[in-house]
């Protein structure tokens, strides 16, 4: 699918949602056109169809009447005839056309769904996963999860709603009316201005209908995104539910959303049940007026019965659908305004953090990392960390220590560019990462979070996620590093072992040492492990710290650490509070000063002996 290219600001932003909505189509133009001219053939079927039928009609009249005018008989009717065989002839005309127009519907059915739905939906949620991946941490720490799954399952419809629903609908709309109007003409422009003396009332009626629901599907976009948001948080917290006897109170709680929503749509469902009569009452009142004004006609004998009233009949319902189908565009330009501005709100966002013009790889780096008068902050004005100065030479091991929220994590998430600082640079190796490709970048730092995610997939999968080319041998290799093979080879399917959605079939020590076993296998430069042994007991850490011993050799490794076993190893630890460099130094050089860090440790001691 074309990109869905960005839009001069505008003052309306709707004007620009539907410019873009119109360059997407014209994009799209041979496909649409093909559409079209399939619609074309069915809409002049159906009118051949109905002009036969009114001539049979005149022809039957003829034969049973003389002194009525014989038709204009259509040209497969051979000259000479019989009046029999001119009705069989004018009967297999309807009948072919019927089943012309019956296969073309079938082909332009398939060619829809293959070209609306195989391609335009399947190539949007595309371009929209693809733009998420490149969308900094900010992105996701500002919109919830559920906003994000609605917009690319429903919202990606909005376009192919745009395209079926209204602009390739509004071409077959002016189609079928410029084909039955001009017939009508034709025939008696009078009875045409007569049965479409309404046509205005419906046309303000259905600018009326889009300005009042307008704003009502935007706001009913955003109550689904609360919706889904709540439905996804309780089933992945169903054990927290549970655990507090909550059911019911999760119940009312979604009962309240759905009945959010329910009230909501009454709003537009009241506007419609207006609508749609409104639109079918001024319909028969056309029909009204073609019998009473044409019945009146044809009694003076200003028209014919067959290809006068009759066709007039036939022709004005193919009109009347055709503005009843109307509203329904009416109705559907709303609904894809309203999803293809969210869609466009996410191509549209600032990556925040990306590769920069003129970025060049200086090859496998050493590990150097240094933080120069580093300043940073999630969100503005709520600073996180301040100044920070340090540097890290390669293969040391770098404590961080401090109490919960001085930035520690924070301080992780710069080495690899998820954010980048508000003032300061991070160097590795002497480079400004914001001058490194950050794909390249990121191979090199192997992390482990405190909270760790697996996929629906096999361990060796997962392991692999990051290389998924790796050997049996490296994937085995890391996991025996990380302490993770002896109980991987306990399973029954051992590393074919499919795990449950986020590895629920493991337990917390199980899926840390599978996550320690993802990153030490892309054999990183730097090494980032935020608590890695916050969820594994005492005896477990000491075998997977030592089974770590030989991995860390070599490599730069940030630990944020919270017990004395850990911060004994480390070369260097970093003391923060309130996102401040307070101390620096080894385990022994801090215990000798009276600083944050010995109080803490004095402090953990005894607790421990408690």
């Amino acid at each position: 699918m074309p990109a869905a290219d960005s839009a001069p600001p505008t003052a309306d932003p709707r004007e620009a949602t539907l410019r873009r909505l119109l360059r997407i189509t014209w994009s799209y133009r041979a496909d649409c056109l093909q559409l079209l001219g399939l619609q074309l053939a069915v809409v002049f079927l159906t009118v051949a169809a109905i002009v036969l039928a009114g001539v049979g009609i005149d022809f039957v009249r003829h034969c049973a009447d003389r002194t009525v005018p014989a038709p204009a008989l259509p040209f497969f009717v051979p000259d000479g005839a019989t009046d029999k065989a001119v009705l069989v002839w004018l009967g297999l005309g309807i009948l072919g056309a019927a089943i012309l127009r019956a296969l073309i519907a079938f082909v332009f059915g398939l060619v829809s769904v293959r070209f609306l739905h195989g391609r335009i939906v399947v190539n949007l949620r595309s371009q929209v996963f693809a733009k998420l991946q490149q969308l900094s941490f900010r992105f996701f720490d500002s919109n919830a999860s559920g906003s994000i799954i609605n917009r690319v399952t429903s919202d990606a419809h909005a376009i192919r709603l745009f395209i079926e629903g209204v602009i390739l609908q509004l071409a077959i709309i002016a189609i079928t009316l410029a084909a039955c109007a001009a017939y009508m003409l034709s025939a008696d422009w009078r009875l045409t201005l007569a049965c479409l003396s309404v046509l205005p009332i419906q046309i303000w009626f259905a600018i009326r209908f889009s300005r009042k629901v307008r704003p009502a599907y935007e706001e009913n976009r955003e109550l689904m995104d609360g919706m889904v948001l709540g439905f996804s948080e309780n089933v992945q917290g169903i054990q927290v539910v549970k655990g507090f006897a909550l059911e019911s109170r999760v119940q009312a709680r979604f009962a309240g959303w759905s009945e959010a929503i329910r009230l909501q749509k009454r709003k537009v469902f009241g506007e419609v049940a207006l609508f749609w009569p409104v639109i079918d009452g001024l319909n028969r009142l056309s029909m009204a007026v073609l019998i009473g004004y044409g019945g009146w006609m044809v009694a003076r004998q200003e028209i014919a019965l067959g290809t006068g009233l009759v066709v007039f009949a036939g022709l004005l319902q193919q009109f009347s659908a055709q503005v009843t189908t109307l509203a329904a565009v009416v109705d559907n330009a709303q609904v894809s305004l309203a999803g293809a501005k969210r869609i466009f709100e996410i191509l549209d966002t600032d990556p925040g953090v990306a590769t920069e013009a003129g970025a060049t790889s200086p090859g496998r780096f050493l590990g150097r990392v240094a933080f120069e008068d580093v300043s940073f902050e999630y969100q503005e004005n709520a600073t996180v960390l301040r100044q920070l100065s340090f540097a890290a030479e390669p293969g040391q091991r770098i404590a961080i220590a401090g109490a919960t929220g001085a930035g520690k994590s924070a301080l992780l998430s710069l080495i690899p560019r998820f954010y980048d600082p508000r003032s300061g640079r991070v160097t590795l190796d002497g480079h400004d990462i914001r001058t490194l490709p950050l794909p390249e970048l990121r191979r090199q730092v192997g992390i482990v979070f405190q909270e760790n995610f697996l996929f629906s997939n096999t361990i060796a999968a997962n392991i692999a996620f990051g290389h998924p080319d790796a050997t049996q041998e490296r994937i085995e290799r890391a996991a025996r590093i990380a302490g993770a093979h002896t109980f991987i080879m306990a399973l029954a399917e051992g590393y074919e072992t499919f795990l449950g959605e986020g590895g629920v079939n493991l337990s917390g020590g199980q899926r840390q040492r599978i996550a320690i076993a993802r990153a030490l296998l892309l054999e990183p430069t730097v090494l980032l492990l935020d608590d890695p042994t916050s969820a594994i007991d005492p005896e477990t850490e000491k075998e997977i710290m030592e089974a770590m011993e030989a991995a860390m050799v070599g490599r730069t490794t940030f630990i944020v650490a919270h017990r004395l076993s850990t911060l004994r190893r480390a070369d260097q630890i970093l003391v923060l509070d309130h996102g401040k460099l307070v101390q620096t130094g080894t385990h022994a050089q801090l215990m000798a000063q009276d600083g944050h860090y010995r109080r803490a440790i004095l402090v953990q001691s005894e607790e421990a002996v408690a």
